[in-house]
């Protein structure tokens, strides 16, 4: 699916840039046997770094790995704000920060950011992804995995184009918020009536609720990932792309 979606829409240079992720040892990723989300961070992870947004999904990466959580609230704070995790066990939170800005941690400091299932609650995720590769050293990695709308709750949910992406960046994300909690309330939570809408909205509005406040599929994740050097400038080498059933991972390499 990913080769003809890049044959089909993506320019030449581009093709010739992203060809050897398309691929790992001369077979699909798509396909590519015994590959997970573990397999690839023991592969790819090492040194010490950070991981957003875990709750009760962290990671598993080699005991050699050194992670710090990062979240905008503590583990007992993050069950009351969300009941339905109350019988999960929850990582312990080491550095409270909002996710998309890590205001608390410095530039060039970590060998690795590790944020699955952690972009499409941003508001404004451009930013959220250069602050990422702000606290990454020079030649680390930034492990990312994205869900694809068509097969989550999400699937009844517009795909945010790359337009709407830009301007959350250039104007923050204030402008469309309450758009997306309508979307959130409509289609994922099933509910029609316009007064109930508005109700529902207002309620998860006033609690800070953290919904996806974007939907993906894996073409315009694709692009998403690339206007990062398009329009933001920076500069990285993807190292992977894996579709792990309603997911693609990404590791992007931090380069000078």
């Amino acid at each position: 699916m990913i080769r003809a979606i890049y044959r089909k829409v993506l320019p030449l240079s581009v093709r010739i840039t992203v060809r050897k992720f398309l691929t790992l040892n001369g077979r699909s990723v798509d396909h590519h046997d015994g590959w997970d989300r573990a397999a690839i961070a023991n592969k790819y992870l090492k040194g010490d770094g950070i991981e957003i947004g875990a709750l009760h999904s962290p990671l598993k990466v080699s005991p050699s790995v050194s992670v710090k959580y990062v979240d905008r609230m503590t583990a007992p704070d993050l069950r009351k704000q969300y009941p339905e995790l109350a019988a999960l066990e929850l990582v312990n939170t080491d550095i409270i920060d909002d996710g998309e800005r890590l205001d608390s941690i410095q530039d060039s400091t970590q060998d690795f950011v590790i944020a699955n299932h952690f972009i499409e609650h941003c508001q404004n995720p451009l930013m959220a992804l250069s602050n990422m590769f702000r606290v990454l050293k020079e030649d680390s990695l930034l492990y990312l995995a994205v869900p694809d709308k068509r097969f989550t709750f999400d699937i009844d949910r517009p795909v945010t184009p790359l337009d709407h992406i830009l301007r959350d960046f250039e104007e923050g994300g204030e402008w469309s918020r309450r758009q997306h909690f309508e979307e959130w309330v409509r289609f994922v939570m099933k509910i029609e009536d316009i007064a109930e809408v508005e109700k529902r909205v207002d309620k998860l509005i006033d609690i800070d609720y953290s919904i996806h406040f974007h939907a993906w599929t894996e073409l315009e994740m694709l692009e998403f990932i690339l206007a990062l050097n398009r329009k933001l400038g920076l500069r990285f080498d993807v190292e992977l792309l894996f579709k792990n059933g309603e997911e693609c991972i990404f590791i992007l390499r931090k380069t000078g």
